[in-house]
């Protein structure tokens, strides 16, 4: 009997052509799987929360996380300062109209009294 082949997995992730990075074959972000993981998320509640992840991968994407912890840190943060800048340019060019928040608030507080009225039978 002979020692079995092994082989090196490959880091299942895709870059997109603005740069994104997904896990292979999923729209999960990279960030998505990593941020979960320092938020002390295990690799199956990570898979429960995106079921589009396989475990296998997840546990890939951690182990080269902490391999290349630097890269990829700096990765999440230029993608989070992209984010920001994104939601700044948007709030600047498409405010929201005034008292908007105020009636959201209201709506909801409606809603939610709704939920807790006693039932008329």
């Amino acid at each position: 009997m002979g020692i079995p082949r092994l082989e090196s997995c490959p880091v299942p992730l895709d870059r997109l052509p603005n740069g994104a990075i997904r896990v292979g074959g999923t729209r999960v972000g990279l960030d998505a799987v990593i941020n979960a993981h320092n938020r002390g998320e295990s690799p199956e509640q990570i898979v429960e929360a995106y079921d589009s992840l396989r475990l296998a991968d997840v546990y890939t994407l951690i182990g080269y996380y902490l391999g290349h912890r630097d890269e990829v840190d700096e990765y999440l943060r230029a993608d989070a300062a992209l984010a920001d800048e994104m939601r700044q340019k948007i709030k600047a060019e498409m405010p929201l109209p005034p008292g908007f928040k105020e009636e959201l608030k209201a709506r909801w507080a409606r809603r939610e009294a709704g939920r807790d009225a006693p039932t008329r039978q």
